[in-house]
């Protein structure tokens, strides 16, 4: 098995199938679940049933 530095093997180095999605989009989908969230506990989207 190859090992690198401290005893431990690099995984990243693999191409993965499967969908690949930048940090900042997991940011902005994170910050958007939270809003829709906050605003429909706040009765603001009351409207959508």
């Amino acid at each position: 098995m190859p090992v690198s530095g401290a005893g431990l093997i690099r995984f990243f180095e693999e191409e993965m199938r499967g969908l690949k999605i930048s940090p900042i989009h997991v940011i902005i989908m994170a910050a958007a679940l939270m809003t829709f969230a906050i605003l429909g506990n706040l009765g603001i989207l009351s409207f959508i049933k």
